[in-house]
Order: structure tokens, then sequence, then C-alpha cells
């Protein structure tokens, strides 16, 4: 093996773990602590990293033959959570309906990951 193909593989593999930390900072904002209690910025770490690992299951069960198969957590989050959608609210009864768009660029790729999802297997 050669002196800069073993610095190489060395270098990528401490540096995927950085890569980790830096995605949940920056994508999921969990370095945001602004509120004044410490169990305030405590639920609020806690439910970016419940974020962090729901999206990256996601991208390891829902997203394996799609173009999002490398994407990052942002890119995840900002192509298939963020959303156009049509709420609509009937006054007569309690009813409230939110549905996708019709311009969504990606409902094609939301229905297949609905679709990926309804047949994992429930772990109850």
């Amino acid at each position: 093996m050669l002196q800069g193909d073993f610095i190489l593989k060395k270098t990528v593999r401490e540096a995927t773990p950085e890569n980790y930390l830096k995605e949940q900072k920056l994508d999921l904002q969990s370095d945001r602590t602004s509120t004044h209690t410490f169990e305030g910025n405590q639920l609020r770490l806690w439910f970016t990293a419940i974020a962090y690992i729901f999206l990256n299951n996601l991208g390891e069960k829902c997203l394996v033959n799609t173009e999002l198969k490398n994407a990052t957590i942002g890119t995840i989050r900002t192509k298939l959570l963020k959303l156009g959608a049509v709420i609509t609210i009937y006054k007569q009864r309690v009813l409230v309906l939110i549905a996708i768009s019709s311009a969504c660029p990606y409902k094609e790729g939301q229905a297949m990951i609905y679709e990926r999802l309804s047949r994992l297997p429930y772990p109850g």
C-alpha cells in the first residue's frame, strides 16, 4: 500500500464521524440552545437527535434506489419534508384536510417513500 493511499483511508475513516456531527449541527440546528432553562435546551437537543436518527434511517431504508440515496440530512429534509400543501378547513365540521399540492416537484418520490415505509415490518 502506498503512503498516500494509507493517509487517504485514515483521513476518510476519521472524517466520517465529523461529517455526521456537522450534518446534525448545521442541517438540524442542534447547537441552537436559545431557551433559558437547561431542561428546555436538553429537550431541543433530544428532538434534533431523534430527527437525525429518523432521517438517517429513512435514507438507509427508503431512499436506496433513488436519486436521494447519497443525500445529506439537510437535502432529505428540504426535498421531502418541506413541501407545499393545500389545507382545506371545513367550518361546519371540525375537519382539516392536508394534501400535497399538485405543483410539488417531489410528489412521486414522496408517494414511493410512503409505500416503502408501509412495507417495513412493524416493531411491536
